[in-house]
């Protein structure tokens, strides 16, 4: 299947990478095109008796790494060929080392990352097309989903392999609904329903304006980017489909960023200044009665005793649209054939049948592949995640926008926290912010 052919071909666009300098990127390029094996780490090679030993980074930190460890145990007892080893670290660790790595000629052999990161990285030359895999029948590719695979394509080629997809869906405590006089058993489906739950959902017991208990917990910064996903739900976005033009001053956009800045900014709906990791938090402490996140929170939130649902988000007026997490794994531009092979090995047993049960049975995530649904019985999360109601919804933000790094974290994050804190109204912050995305666009 070759994905160029059948996806929309993408005008290739720049990025300034803000955490590395143009002297050391230039030194990355250059070492990537250079190195013989990958990203020439010490772990990788032929060892002694020929196997082919990769070295992965990748950030799974969380409950979901021992299943990718197993995945990989399992790999490694499957053949005597080829040998992986995981790297784990926080992702923003990850970011940061990755391009100074691969300039030292010490970098991974199999990095993983966002998807949506990838198209900042391929524009510089840094990652190793991989329409070849996609290529050859036997590695099944066909069986993958449609938006796991387009989720790592920049400019009409694929750079990337997906290790998991997932639309994000709504938490919900539902001893707090209850507590509240709601039913637990009927969640909000629309803005407008969710509206009128907050002031029952937020509880400021002595009248501080600083509530106890939030209706909510939404991040604004350093986080899987649910708030611009909003823009969505009024026909809004942050850029055009074919990424090519701002979209943040449009009408629908400064509809949806009205709405949601007021339930947070004026009603309290959720804290202001919250990460993704502050907004974990607070639903696991049972101080906020929803959160949209991915699976990779059930293992937290089960260990902590909470009593919730799961369900897909509150839709729009205009859109019910989810956002999707997609994670791609890919070879740093250089990699040898042998290296490249070897790669291509792992890959295809990653997204296997064994494989995705595995996975999915491991961490909850739904499988890259719907033949082995039926087969996932060990948890109950990937049949809610994967289910084809939400899967139909799913988008994937900034998708194949090679500044979609730049314009979340520089651009949209900034601008949100303006408006939420007072410094100015959405009215007047986002149109001027869109000049800014539409500059970076058009770079």
């Amino acid at each position: 299947m070759k994905t160029q052919h059948s996806l929309r071909q993408r005008r290739s666009r720049g990025i300034r990478i803000a955490t590395v300098g143009a002297g050391v990127l230039a030194l990355a390029l250059s070492g990537c095109a250079g190195q013989g094996n990958g990203g020439g780490d010490d772990n990788s090679g032929a060892d002694a008796d020929g196997k082919v030993s990769l070295t992965f980074w990748n950030g799974f930190t969380g409950p979901d790494g021992p299943a990718l460890e197993k995945v990989i145990e399992d790999f490694n007892a499957s053949q005597d060929e080829v040998s992986v080893k995981a790297e784990i670290m926080p992702w923003d660790t990850l970011y940061q080392k990755v391009l100074t790595a691969v300039a030292g000629n010490d970098g991974p052999d199999i990095i993983a990352m966002s998807a949506a990161r990838m198209p900042q990285f391929a524009e510089q030359g840094m990652f190793m097309p991989v329409d070849d895999y996609y290529d050859d029948a036997a590695n099944d590719s066909d069986a993958l989903a449609e938006a796991a695979i387009s989720a790592s394509v920049y400019d009409g080629t694929n750079y990337g392999v997906p290790v998991n997809y997932t639309p994000m869906m709504m938490y919900y405590n539902k001893d707090l609904f209850e507590a509240a006089g709601l039913d637990p058993e009927a969640p909000p489906t629309t803005w407008d329903e969710f509206a009128a739950m907050v002031p029952k959902l937020t509880v400021d017991e002595n009248g501080d304006g600083k509530p106890e208990q939030y209706a909510t917990a939404l991040g604004d910064h350093e986080t899987v980017p649910v708030f611009p996903a909003l823009l969505w739900g009024t026909g809004g976005a942050v850029v055009s489909d074919d990424g090519s033009t701002s979209m943040l001053g449009d009408a629908g956009s400064l509809d949806a960023l009205n709405f949601w800045v007021d339930l947070v900014k004026n009603q309290k709906a959720s804290p202001i200044g919250l990460s993704g990791a502050d907004a974990d938090k607070l639903f696991l402490t049972g101080k906020a009665a929803t959160e949209i996140v991915g699976p990779w929170m059930t293992t937290g939130f089960d260990d902590a005793g909470l009593n919730y649902g799961i369900v897909p988000p509150p839709g729009g007026p205009d859109s019910d649209a989810v956002l999707a997490d997609v994670v791609s794994m890919g070879l740093p531009a250089g990699t040898d054939e042998a290296t490249k092979e070897a790669a291509y090995k792992f890959f295809a047993y990653w997204n296997s049948q064994e494989g995705q049960i595995t996975w999915a049975d491991g961490s909850g995530f739904p499988p890259n592949r719907a033949d082995v649904a039926d087969q996932i019985t060990a948890s109950p999360y990937p049949a809610i995640f994967g289910a084809a109601d939400v899967s139909d919804r799913a988008k994937i933000l900034l998708a194949g926008v090679a500044a979609g790094g730049t314009i979340t974290e520089t651009i949209f994050w900034p601008s949100l926290q303006k408006a939420l804190n007072g410094d100015g109204t959405v009215d007047s912050i986002f149109p001027a912010a869109s000049e800014q995305v539409q500059a970076e666009l058009d770079k």
